[in-house]
């Protein structure tokens, strides 16, 4: 399977996503590129929903857009519709699930005041909808947390999930390979406060390329993801230890290594099988 997208490819995908409601895209989208994985397909629907939700979020849940909702939900309700009345809001409107959900259940618990309630509240009902005082109500979020791929309490802890699962396959990887290492909580305990994933003890050439470090990103790499990577913590990486390798499990967009600016970080989708041990050559 393809995880490496040129970018032709990667924006026919971005121009049928964008044209598909919020639900199974992704099975939509494996029969029209079916040389994808389903994986590296979650994983490209899941992060451009997210940056999505970030310019519309704000523009639809208005005070006034939640209480139109917060009615339209009521009255589905009185009127005894079928379950999934919440699931059916979201397609309708363009807001995932979870996120409607969340403020279906705001407005539900709304202080006399109007105002919102206190946001612990609000998690720990997301977290366990057993706990939400209107049967009707808890029955809904339940079903939205479900179907998010994207958001709320079921699927962060997915992500945090696939996110240790992908580090402890890469140490595995390198332990496999007889490659001395330390990993990020060993840096830690040193007094390292950004930190890799994994810093070599010995350095390892990959491709005629010294390396130092390695960092595992369970996700698919875009230009925009990797700019924010770059910023927030792989040039800082770099400025430390050298030159290193970022691993997106789910695939990349090609040429992401041009917007570098000299710096030298390799990318690849997996572990590399030719990786040179420096000490093999001392």
């Amino acid at each position: 399977m393809a995880r490496v997208l040129n970018q032709t490819t990667y924006k026919s995908l971005l121009d049928s996503l964008y044209k598909l409601p919020f639900r199974n895209r992704v099975q939509i989208l494996l029969k029209l590129f079916p040389e994808l994985s389903a994986d590296t397909l979650k994983c490209i629907v899941a992060q451009e929903c997210q940056k999505r939700m970030k310019t519309s979020h704000g523009r639809l849940t208005t005070p006034e857009t939640v209480e139109a909702m917060y009615k339209k939900f009521t009255n589905s309700i009185l009127m005894n519709e079928e379950q999934g009345i919440l699931l059916r809001l979201s397609d309708e409107i363009g807001l995932t699930p979870a996120l409607l959900a969340r403020s279906i259940i705001e407005r539900h618990y709304q202080r006399d005041d109007k105002s919102k309630p206190a946001k612990l509240l609000v998690s720990t009902l997301m977290k366990n909808t057993a706990l939400i005082d209107d049967r009707d109500l808890a029955f809904e979020t339940y079903l939205c947390l479900l179907e998010d791929d994207e958001y709320g309490p079921i699927a962060e802890a997915t992500k945090q999930s696939r996110g240790y699962e992908y580090e402890i396959h890469l140490r595995m990887e390198l332990e496999n390979s007889k490659v001395s290492f330390l990993h990020e909580d060993h840096l830690r305990m040193k007094g390292y406060d950004k930190t890799p994933d994994i810093k070599l003890e010995i350095p390892v050439a990959i491709d005629g390329q010294v390396i130092n470090w390695i960092e595992s990103k369970a996700l698919f790499g875009d230009e925009e993801v990797h700019r924010g990577y770059l910023k927030d913590q792989l040039y800082s990486y770099w400025n430390r230890f050298g030159p290193g390798l970022v691993i997106y499990w789910f695939g990349y967009v090609e040429d992401l290594e041009k917007i570098h600016q000299n710096r030298i970080i390799l990318i690849r989708d997996t572990l590399p099988k030719n990786m040179v041990l420096m000490e093999q050559h001392l």
